[in-house]
């Protein structure tokens, strides 16, 4: 799928990856000093299927030391814990990343706003990204069109394209979420995700190139 001619580095990640969100820094800055020739691309790796059911009390306890846990490790990181107590959880991340898809397919030039609002709606407005209602509401406040968005958000082509991009990064090696994998001449480097420091990745990045 890698249709460049240069090295690409693909992004793996889900927009309700607590983990994702944490790293959302530091994938910031190293975009922003990634050498010219790199095309980077985003790949949904679909963290948790479609459900109806509430999360359970024990998964939401383990979700909740993560979010302390990923405090601790990367200090810049802020919760909005209220989450855990004005909605009602599910183990169920499908629907942001088909909401990232339908806006993809929309507008390509706000794919990564709208993966930034779902983050910033569920980490930090206590909002629940797993609600249709919810991601409507994010792709009106982008100015997509409501209507399309409504139809395209659960429609088979969607469901469709999510599940290619989840085989893709899978067939790549994607490792959980984030993954960062550098492809150049047909091979494929996983590196190692530093949550504070851009520039150790940017360097693994350096010595594969310089070797490949």
């Amino acid at each position: 799928m890698n249709q460049n001619s240069g090295p690409t580095l693909y992004y793996i990640h889900d927009p309700m990856c607590s983990w994702c969100w944490g790293f959302h820094p530091a994938l910031k800055r190293l975009k922003e000093k990634l050498p010219a020739n790199i095309t980077m691309r985003y790949l949904l790796g679909g963290l948790a299927p479609d459900s109806d059911q509430p999360m359970p009390e024990a998964m939401q306890q383990f979700l909740q030391k993560t979010w302390r846990t990923i405090q601790q490790q990367i200090p810049t990181t802020e919760f909005n814990f209220d989450f855990w107590t004005n909605c009602h959880p599910r183990r169920s991340t499908y629907a942001s990343c088909r909401a990232v898809i339908a806006t993809k397919n929309q507008n390509p030039a706000i794919e990564k706003d709208m993966i930034h609002a779902i983050q910033t709606t569920y980490y930090l407005r206590a909002k629940n990204p797993s609600d249709d209602n919810t991601l409507i509401e994010l792709a009106d406040s982008l100015g997509l069109d409501i209507d399309k968005f409504k139809t395209d958000l659960n429609s088979d082509t969607t469901n469709h394209d999510l599940h290619k991009e989840i085989e893709f990064s899978q067939q790549l090696g994607a490792q959980g979420f984030p993954s960062l994998i550098l492809e150049n001449k047909q091979k494929k480097w996983l590196l190692q995700i530093d949550y504070n420091d851009e520039e150790n990745m940017l360097k693994q990045i350096t010595e594969i190139l310089n070797r490949s």
